[in-house]
């Protein structure tokens, strides 16, 4: 019987997916807007959220939400996510690739908010490449949350929802499976956990994701004022339920002894999706490595004294590949428009590399 059950609030919001990067901006503002409100007038509530490319936009188009964000930060009523800069397809960047995606959204959580996650979150890209435990180690990450394969997918099948996931090199993380999935409908918050309490009496602790998304949303006054609700009628039966965050989840799986270790790649999934828009996969490929090609050469001629490092452009470029490498974007799962528009950023990068 679950006599713990850590909540985590949250919107999954994709920049662009079957719309485009301007209505994605305007449901991140709405969502952030309201995400706010409730942090502030809920006591113990707390809204997590990652990708920085998001923030970049509330910070562009709202700065006084930007602000209020940034207190809540402190007062750990909001919580950062993941910390990169998207949740990017997690199979075909280059390792330096991943490194970028992940250091780039790092430097920007930490000089907008004085912090650095400890669990990256990635619940909707297809499948996971076993090479991204030695780079998000190396990068400072102890935990992994993520939701593809799941349980019923047919051709991969994991001994459990947490286990040790083993790099290439033995580096390991702990990952942990979410089970169903990272949303809720709007006023259903309350009945999803009711069932995944009732369907994970096996379990002593667990975590679940609730907060409309796929669109953006997040929280609603019905759902918080449902879940506290449950919560008070759950104390009654010693069943603790916490809002949380991933990383307070992960605290806890790392108490437990004996996880099983995996030691392969999280695929497939969705595997017809990589052979789908193959010219923004071709074109990501070319703009990927003809910056590694151009930085290298700027960085040894600067050494050189030859010429001034071109940190703004490079910094232009590479903000226009890693938005490409976004997980609806590469894989080739949005709308025509959106492809299109992958295209003109990964152009746009290559110009500025030439």
């Amino acid at each position: 019987m679950i006599e713990k059950l850590f909540l985590i609030c949250n919107a999954h919001l994709d920049p662009v997916w079957q719309w485009e990067w301007e209505e994605g901006a305007a449901e991140a503002l709405s969502t952030f807007r309201i995400a706010a409100k409730f942090c502030e007038e809920y006591d113990g509530f707390v809204f997590c959220h990652n990708e920085a490319l998001l923030y970049q936009w509330v910070e562009a188009y709202e700065p006084e939400l930007f602000t209020r964000i940034q207190k809540l930060v402190k007062q750990k009523k909001w919580h950062i996510m993941g910390g990169w800069y998207l949740q990017p397809d997690c199979n075909m960047p280059s390792g330096e690739g991943f490194v970028r995606q992940i250091l780039t959204g790092k430097k920007y959580f930490l000089e907008k908010f004085g912090v650095s996650p400890s669990t990256a979150v990635n619940v909707d890209p297809f499948g996971h490449s076993r090479g991204l435990v030695q780079i998000m180690k190396k990068c400072g990450y102890n935990g992994y949350l993520f939701m593809r394969p799941g349980d019923g997918d047919r051709y991969i099948k994991l001994p459990a929802d947490e286990f040790k996931w083993i790099g290439y090199d033995d580096s390991e993380i702990i990952a942990v499976r979410i089970d169903g999935s990272y949303n809720s409908s709007r006023g259903c918050a309350a009945k999803k956990v009711r069932e995944y309490l009732k369907n994970s009496e096996k379990q002593e602790t667990a975590v679940c994701l609730w907060g409309v998304g796929n669109h953006g949303g997040g929280p609603s006054r019905k759902d918080l004022e449902d879940l506290t609700d449950l919560i008070r009628e759950k104390e009654k039966e010693n069943v603790l339920i916490i809002h949380s965050t991933p990383e307070e989840y992960l605290a806890e799986i790392e108490k437990r002894k004996n996880l099983p270790a995996v030691r392969k790649s999280l695929v497939p999934w969705a595997v017809g999706c990589y052979s789908s828009q193959s010219r923004i996969k071709q074109l990501y490929r070319m703009a990927e490595s003809t910056y590694f090609f151009a930085e290298s050469m700027c960085a040894h001629a600067a050494v050189l004294k030859q010429m001034e490092y071109p940190q703004k452009e490079l910094n232009a470029a590479l903000k226009d590949i890693l938005s490409a490498q976004f997980h609806d974007m590469l894989p080739g799962t949005s709308v025509l428009p959106v492809e299109k528009a992958g295209m003109r950023m990964l152009d746009h990068a290559l110009e500025i590399l030439s």
